[in-house]
């Protein structure tokens, strides 16, 4: 039993970690070639989100009778990697485009309402996740995704929940789906909901999910709905780290005791949070001129869009059709739930 014990040898773990790289260079080499597509087929329709665009094509991908054996073959280390490494970097630089001064100039009002609308999101949508009977960790991590910021909420939770791939996969098939169709429902009901164009934007921001779809969403009202949407949007992604810490600190109590494979103990709050309030921190303080925030927002695009290629490859559409049916109706009620509630508070706070 002491021999089992027995540290590794320092050499051995870096043959080891030599070996698992060179393995993951085709599939990084491919999550690299999505994203650069996904850029592509955003450019030529700028109506289509970036990271939506990657998750489509990774899900393509790994359907194509050419490429599927190479996806689940010696692409899958790598762009498995990339569904796990870039995503934390990325997180990471995502805290660099939140504007903490802004989202605070809107008001505790505005902040209340926005904490509001998540929780109500987050439990409600996980409650009839679990009702409905969903495997694994898909109503966790589809709750995250619409309470926060869809597919980049979901990959930070599952880095501390230690989800099944497949879960992760087809959490962000569904909520991408509502996401892109939010884009063409929202501006139809704006005349009915009698929305002005702040109080539009104010509602996008409050209940859409990817950054790119508020974006979409709200462009159609003016710059003004713009302009709002942004800014409750980045007050959602703020909750991203108390979220993943609260998860983080929940798996940390049920493992209780348990140590990882390495030897020791799940942190308390996951290294790539802290980067990300860090980042966020950095960001108000005025320090970085606007051309180095220009950069970490295109670095932090371009590796969430490698990250959700490499998610999406892992989707198997057979297996997600055996579920289909019930995630339908989860991905349905909880759309109802994060606009009703999202409008009334939008309704108490203009």
């Amino acid at each position: 039993m002491a021999l089992l014990n027995r540290p590794v040898p320092r050499a051995a773990r870096a043959d080891r970690v030599s070996r698992e790289t060179s393995s993951s260079w085709p599939g990084l080499g491919l999550a690299v070639a999505g994203a650069l597509v996904a850029w592509c087929v955003h450019r030529i329709a700028p109506a289509v989100p970036l990271l939506t665009a990657s998750v489509v094509l990774g899900i393509a991908v790994a359907h194509l009778p050419g490429l599927r054996t190479l996806v689940r073959g010696a692409a899958r280390p790598g762009l498995s990697l990339a569904g796990r490494r870039l995503m934390r970097i990325g997180i990471v630089l995502l805290g660099l485009g939140l504007g903490l001064d802004q989202v605070l100039r809107l008001g505790w009002a505005t902040v209340a309402m926005v904490a509001g609308v998540v929780a109500a999101t987050f439990y409600g949508t996980l409650w009839l996740g679990r009702r409905l009977g969903l495997p694994g960790d898909q109503p966790l991590l589809i709750a995250t995704g619409y309470s926060i910021c869809g597919a980049s909420a979901i990959g930070a939770v599952s880095e501390v929940s230690g989800s099944d791939e497949e879960d992760v996969a087809a959490s962000m098939a569904l909520v991408t789906l509502c996401g892109t169709l939010a884009i063409a429902v929202l501006p139809l009901l704006q005349g009915p909901l009698g929305l002005s164009d702040p109080a539009f934007g104010r509602w996008v921001g409050a209940s859409v999910h990817d950054v790119g779809q508020v974006v979409a969403t709200a462009q159609t009202a003016g710059p003004g709905a713009l302009g709002e949407a942004v800014l409750v949007k980045l007050m959602r992604v703020a909750l991203l780290a108390p979220l993943v810490a609260a998860v983080a600190f929940a798996v940390r109590a049920r493992r209780r005791g348990v140590r990882t494979a390495a030897g020791r103990r799940p942190a308390p709050v996951p290294l790539f949070v802290a980067g990300f309030l860090a980042a966020a921190v950095v960001r108000a303080t005025g320090v970085l001129p606007d051309v180095a925030l220009e950069w970490a927002h295109t670095a932090q695009e371009a590796l969430l869009a490698a990250a959700l290629f490499g998610l999406g490859s892992a989707v198997h559409l057979p297996t997600l059709a055996r579920t289909g049916g019930r995630a339908a109706v989860l991905g349905l009620g909880a759309w109802v739930v994060v606009a009703g509630v999202s409008y009334a508070g939008v309704m108490l706070t203009v």
